[in-house]
């Protein structure tokens, strides 16, 4: 089988689209810049489908490498052959081509190969035929070396038999197909682990067909599994299992064969069950994985494309009780401008003095916004905040503070501000989170931020790759204005990387910015590749090419120009002019592509549009402070904090979320809630149902 052949089996996605895209990877393009500017080539393919080509591509270069290894092994082992080479060469299954490579494994010394060296495998061949004969009679002909009784040199034979069984490659194939379909997932509580587990109560003694069980539920019991709480076991019923195996080895009713069923029974409860439970629980959890990553995927792009406030000048305050509440200013650019703390809560309940503070820092400062963490004392700052009668209007805006401590406390945030502590860092990421959640979300390991589900149970180089995707498409989307962007935030563009993200920072601190997208080419070691790459991507403010400011590669300028000359304007007039753009039409234009075509105008009718929304201010229900506040049928205002396969958790106002079920989502059956809802949504709740002491809180989506 040849790559394409295996990718478009995997993908089912057109020929013409897979040849161009491996093409274009090969010669170093990124999944960002072939989605958006080599669609002609593509045939239109998203990010997504691309992905999927780089990700089988990978893929089938570790089966041919897992092929290379086998074959290698086999030959310094003296065993291979023509027909086992082909074999091999042919299968392009990795679970096919362990069973295949099963038999020639080295393996530790088994019960099977210790017989063998007693040189009981004759004796074995003799039962496994089940020729008639007496077996106690043909054992007897073994009796030597460490082997003084029939009894051991028939359970030596066995043990090879059992062995041959486990080998047997249609065998495996057969019962692997009624663990996937039959096996039943149970779960019981590990004695003497009650209190521990208590979290884990549903699973205490629980059973399900694996194949229905949802990944959560499954990712659930494996975490218990893992630290020692429940003993969680997949496994079809046995005795129609075992009837299987007979079938395929048991060919008669005499004494030999009464061994060969023994046999059976033994390497099916020592050797197959063990292995084949394995098999089913790693394939259910890797399904698990995907759809957790899947999941964290979503939540994370919502989360890097909120909307943004903008370029305002911020004040963001850190809240505290008894440490008090750090607060800092920031100007339009997100630097710092000026710090200080305040102690408006109890023990100190100086709440005049943090009002007097506040309101001259607003006026000193000419702040716009204000910008609260959403942790501990959030919802009593906020209350003193809107007592404040500032001299100027300012927004206030709750700010979930999901990984600042991570930031502040990282070599990205002591290289940002070497003279500040830990408090201010934070207070300054919370104030850039609501000018720019892109821009600084990209600074933090999205593990730390709080949107995934069980994300410390699934594979972890599986998770990583999937969210640096999510990051790189989103940054790629956005566009990233090269004058302002952090060295973290451009090393994201399509082509850039840390080391030219870095040069480029430096380039334009020396040169006091960049001045259009072709200076880009001045940036030390950033090649004609690298420029191909990223141009589009990046955005020159006040450029004297307008396009330098737009998402058209410069690849194109030459085809717009030969637009604005069609129909008798100049390019700078061109730009956002919706009646000139409907005069364009695409027959006018042969050298140009459709895919193109479309872009451009696009385009141009819109051009450097933020594809986000604009931040809006939620306000909580001032009657609930905590969850003792909180009473069963209560219409509340939340804002959506994460979505799971299960539902999704609602910020209300207090320290712990609320959850929708999925059931309470609609009025209809929810399959998957990242349908009905998705992070930053406000919503309008009902609460069902208030537990104290699990701070739990049950809602209804109304």
């Amino acid at each position: 089988m040849q790559l394409q052949e295996f990718v478009q089996t995997s993908t089912s996605l057109p020929n013409k689209g897979i040849s161009n895209v491996l093409e274009l990877l090969n010669e170093g393009a990124t999944v960002p810049f072939i989605a958006r500017y080599r669609k002609e080539k593509t045939g239109g393919l998203d990010e997504v489908e691309i992905a999927a080509i780089r990700d089988q591509s990978k893929k089938f270069e570790d089966l041919i490498a897992r092929q290379k290894t086998i074959i290698d092994s086999i030959e310094e082992q003296g065993k291979m052959h023509n027909s086992l080479r082909a074999k091999i060469l042919e299968t392009f299954n990795s679970t096919e081509l362990e069973d295949i490579y099963l038999p020639f494994k080295q393996k530790r010394l088994t019960r099977g190969e210790k017989a063998k060296k007693l040189g009981l495998e004759p004796l074995a061949k003799i039962i496994m035929s089940q020729r008639g004969g007496d077996p106690e009679v043909s054992a007897e002909r073994f009796l030597k070396g460490e082997i003084y009784e029939i009894e051991d040199a028939i359970a030596g034979a066995k043990d090879i038999i059992a062995e041959w069984i486990n080998e047997t490659g249609n065998l495996r194939v057969r019962l692997r197909q009624i663990f996937e379909r039959r096996a039943i997932l149970t779960s019981k509580l590990v004695k003497g682990k009650e209190d521990q587990a208590d979290k884990y109560k549903d699973y205490f003694d629980y059973n399900q067909p694996l194949h229905r069980c949802p990944s959560h539920r499954f990712l659930a019991l494996y975490r218990a599994s893992r630290e020692g709480l429940l003993n969680v076991k997949a496994r079809p019923e046995e005795e129609g299992v075992l009837e299987q195996v007979k079938r395929f080895f048991v060919k008669g009713n005499d004494a030999c064969s009464d061994i060969v069923t023994e046999a059976c029974v033994d390497a099916y409860r020592r050797l197959l069950r063990p292995s084949l439970e394995n098999e089913v629980l790693s394939v259910m959890k890797e399904k698990a994985d995907k759809e957790a990553i899947s999941v964290f995927s979503k939540n994370l792009r919502q989360l890097l494309l909120a909307p943004p406030l903008g370029a305002k000048r911020t004040l963001a305050i850190d809240p505290g009780f008894r440490s008090g509440c750090k607060v800092v200013c920031v100007d339009e650019s997100g630097a710092l401008l000026t710090n200080a703390t305040v102690f408006p809560h109890p023990p100190q309940k100086e709440s005049a003095k943090a009002k007097a503070k506040l309101s001259q820092l607003v006026e000193s400062y000419k702040i716009d916004a204000i910008a609260i963490g959403d942790g501990t004392a959030g919802r009593e700052t906020e209350a003193l905040v809107k007592h404040i009668h500032f001299s100027r209007d300012v927004q206030v805006f709750i700010v979930r503070e999901d990984g600042a401590s991570i930031y502040s406390a990282s070599s990205i945030a002591r290289k940002e501000f070497p003279n500040y502590d830990v408090t201010v860092r934070g207070a300054v990421s919370i104030g850039r989170r609501l000018m720019d959640p892109l821009a600084e979300l990209v600074k933090i390991d999205p593990k730390s931020i709080g949107v995934g589900q069980y994300q410390h149970e699934v594979n972890q180089p599986m998770l990583k790759s999937a969210l640096d995707d999510v990051v790189i498409s989103c940054v790629n989307a956005v566009g990233v204005d090269v004058n302002t962007a952090s060295p973290y935030l451009l090393s994201y563009v399509s082509g850039l990387g840390p080391t030219l993200a870095e040069n480029i920072v430096a380039y334009r601190n020396e040169m006091g910015g960049i001045a259009s997208r072709e200076e880009l080419k001045n940036v030390k070691r950033l090649g004609d590749k690298a420029f191909e790459q990223a141009a589009g991507f990046i955005r020159i403010r006040k450029a004297k090419n307008p396009l330098d400011n737009s998402s058209l590669h410069p690849e194109s300028y030459a085809f717009v120009e030969k637009m604005a000359k069609k129909i008798g304007v100049t390019v700078e007039s061109l730009i956002g002019n919706t009646d000139k753009l409907k005069e364009l039409k695409q027959e006018d234009f042969p050298e140009i592509d459709g895919y193109t075509f479309k872009d451009i105008v696009s385009e141009l009718n819109k051009p450097g549009r933020d594809p986000r929304e604009k931040a809006k201010v939620l306000e909580f229900d001032h009657r609930i402070k905590t969850i003792q506040d909180v009473q069963p049928g209560m219409s509340l205002t939340g804002i959506v904090t994460n979505v799971t396969n299960f539902g999704a958790f609602v910020n209300i106002g207090i320290k712990e979320n609320g959850l929708i079920h999925k059931s309470q989502l609609a009025d209809v059956y929810v399959e998957d809630p990242t349908q009905y809802i998705s992070l930053h949504d406000h919503v309008e709740v009902q609460v069902l149902e208030v537990d104290i002491n699990r701070k739990r809180v049950g809602l209804k989506r109304l």
